[in-house]
């Protein structure tokens, strides 16, 4: 089965076309990418695979279930970190965590177990007992990331997961990726406009521009078919720029 399976998927605000037509799959257990310029759609496409949006025209599945038709059962097999969440920074870590975990669980060892996960993937140790509003925006990123990871989602929908972040905070960030893909088979979508995160974390990806999908593969086969030294030269050329 796939995870993620778009079909000619439309959206429009009139008169602005945001998606006209893009069709893809996931597979269980990607790394899969969307890239493009601002505006040309990935962060639309995120919102309605995420529920947050209907589309136009066209379908989106996840694990077979349609994001239109069955938005609760959808929610409940993602994780969606959108690119300006933010925190309660009158909690502490800890708190927001819990607050989190609550809403997932009945039972306080059910909240326990994942405030326990989401404080080891943080990596913020006693910084958890401090409020989120005196965080860097690297550890207020991880603190988001690990809410979204301790609720082990069978899709992670990333949107610009280390943007502005430091060298040490997207080190951390990306590791974990790769981590619970591979200890726990999620799939991750996730949307960035750094090429090199992308090469290093992507099994594939599809490029987009104005809307459209205009290329799409592993970043080898991108780089190759252009004759590419990196994936921002691959790009560059596709959408004719290069």
């Amino acid at each position: 089965m796939n995870a993620v399976e778009v079909k000619d998927l439309r959206k429009t605000y009139r008169p602005t076309v945001a998606l006209d037509g893009i069709s893809f799959t996931i597979g269980e257990g990607e790394v899969f990418g969307l890239i493009g310029p601002n505006g040309s759609g990935k962060t639309t496409t995120l919102r309605i695979l995420g529920t947050l949006i209907r589309p136009t025209g066209g379908s989106a599945k996840i694990f077979a279930t349609d994001v239109v038709k069955d938005p609760d059962d959808v929610r409940r097999m993602i994780g969606y970190l959108p690119e300006e969440a933010g925190v309660y920074n009158n909690l502490t870590g800890n708190d927001y965590l819990n607050f989190i975990g609550r809403l997932y669980s009945s039972t306080a060892e059910g909240v326990d177990g994942m405030v326990r996960q989401a404080a080891e993937i943080s990596g913020l140790g006693n910084r958890l007992d401090e409020r989120a509003g005196g965080y860097s925006q690297g550890m207020k990123r991880r603190l988001l990331l690990a809410r979204v990871m301790m609720l082990k989602p069978r899709l992670a929908i990333l949107d610009e997961p280390t943007s502005g972040l430091d060298v040490v905070h997207s080190t951390h960030i990306r590791g974990l990726i790769r981590t619970y893909v591979k200890d726990f088979g999620v799939t991750v979508l996730l949307s960035s406009h750094n090429m090199l995160e992308v090469d290093y974390l992507c099994d594939r990806i599809v490029l987009m521009n104005k809307g459209k999908v205009v290329a799409a593969g592993t970043p080898r086969e991108l780089k190759e078919a252009g004759g590419s030294a990196n994936l921002e030269e691959a790009f560059m050329k596709v959408i004719g720029n290069g």
